[in-house]
């Protein structure tokens, strides 16, 4: 039985891949490089890949609350990096 996931469509991208995408995107907008048209394109197809990595994020949040029990806490070495 196939499990629907982020990666099951051709569409979809990893969440590195995404992130890389998204990179590129904001580069070539902040640029100016675009016309107008392929700036709404851009920022539409940005805003799907936003979506995505959100829902990835979210999706990890959760596995981590169930392997924790229900109760979110800072991975050791946390406080290290304030």
């Amino acid at each position: 039985m196939a499990k629907s996931g982020a990666q099951d469509s051709p569409q979809t991208p990893s969440f590195e891949a995404a992130m890389t995408e998204l990179e590129g995107i904001v580069a070539s907008m902040e640029g100016g490089q675009l016309s107008l048209e392929a700036s709404l394109a851009a920022y539409r197809r940005g805003a799907e890949l936003l979506k995505h990595c959100r829902a990835v994020l979210e999706d990890a949040q959760q596995q981590i609350k169930v392997l924790e029990g229900e109760t979110l806490r800072d991975f050791p070495g946390a406080e290290d990096s304030e």
